[in-house]
């Protein structure tokens, strides 16, 4: 173990200026959004960009090494104690609405990055404990049939029109928002009911994700509701509408503009690592757990984070993730950017 194992230890410092802002109060109430939306883009900027990868002794001393999924492990703890002390805060406190807003965001963000990033993670993992944590960490966000929908639809999927997770060209996040949304959720139940039939399963099996993980959300929000009233039950429901759209952010950059094509059988072609854009900078790496490196994930799905490497062939972001979140949400800014960015032959009027 080497002491730049615990470099992922920077994810927790969203999660901590959360817990700062609560513990200062006032205007601090939005160190989150600030931090995570304003310092850290501004650090991209400065830190340098690093392209390396980890040779075969590395990689084999890195896979075996505990430490990186205790650290994975962790978030579930420090998201619920979040979720939980901030509709405690809500409950109880006297706060200006401008506050409850910072709370909130505040709130949404780190279910974001620590809660739905990290069952991302876990939910690839082919142990069962991993993808029940996964599904655990979805809950406070209502947004559990990701879990099916990524993992059985997304990654067949991705970079063609059938994808619901994969931006068109020159569509604006706004847009994607509302169509990634609610195509993701009808084509989980899609693939949910397809998989059940192939089980020769009935909609009532403990197998039903989606029905169960439905009934879970609802339950969730009834005992908030019941123990601390429904106003908090709704600022639940909103501190979730913000981790989902952060979210659904990441996934418009992650795939934008980039198609795969159809070969003569007429089946797409394999998806490959230049089919999602990549970003070496070491502040989103480290912060969302080599999310960053997204050509190498989807070109091998179940590779744990630590050993994500980079491909020189992949599409590079000029910013990091954090950063270009932040300029999708300027949309003639984004398609100047990056329009010129994807390859000719992805665009539409190549094909």
């Amino acid at each position: 173990m080497k002491w730049m194992d615990f470099k992922y230890l920077a994810a927790y410092s969203i999660p901590l200026s959360v817990l700062l802002g609560y513990y200062a109060g006032g205007i601090f109430y939005w160190l989150t959004p600030v931090y995570t939306f304003g310092l850290v883009p501004v650090l991209e900027l400065i830190l340098p960009v690093n392209t390396g990868n980890l040779n075969q002794t590395e990689r084999e001393q890195k896979k075996k090494l505990v430490l990186f999924d205790l650290l994975l492990y962790l978030n579930i703890l420090m998201v619920y104690a979040i979720v939980f002390y901030t509709l405690y805060l809500l409950k109880f406190g006297e706060h200006t609405p401008l506050e409850i807003a910072g709370i909130i965001f505040s709130c949404g963000i780190a279910m974001g990055s620590n809660g739905i990033n990290v069952a991302h993670e876990l939910g690839h993992r082919p142990d069962r404990l991993s993808k029940t944590l996964a599904k655990v960490l979805l809950l406070p966000s209502l947004y559990m049939h990701f879990y099916v929908e990524h993992n059985f639809g997304h990654h067949l999927h991705a970079a063609t029109k059938e994808d619901p997770a994969t931006a068109r060209f020159n569509q604006s996040v706004y847009s994607f928002w509302i169509t990634s949304v609610l195509r993701q959720y009808r084509s989980a139940w899609q693939i949910q009911m397809r998989l059940l039939q192939q089980d020769n399963k009935g909609f009532f099996s403990l197998q039903n994700d989606m029905l169960w993980g439905g009934l879970l959300e609802c339950v969730y929000l009834v005992l908030i509701g019941i123990m601390a009233g429904w106003q908090i039950a709704l600022f639940a429901v909103i501190m979730a509408l913000v981790s989902i759209l952060m979210l659904e952010t990441i996934n418009y950059i992650e795939h934008y503009g980039l198609l795969r094509h159809k070969m003569n059988t007429g089946r797409y072609e394999r998806v490959q690592t230049i089919h999602s854009w990549n970003s070496n900078h070491v502040m989103g790496r480290i912060m969302l757990y080599e999310l960053t490196r997204h050509s190498d994930h989807h070109y091998r799905a179940s590779k744990k984070y630590q050993l994500l490497d980079y491909h020189q062939e992949s599409p590079q972001m000029p910013y990091g993730y954090p950063t270009s979140m932040v300029l999708s949400l300027f949309p003639p800014l984004w398609f100047r950017i990056m329009n010129p960015l994807i390859p000719a032959d992805m665009k539409p009027q190549a094909a």
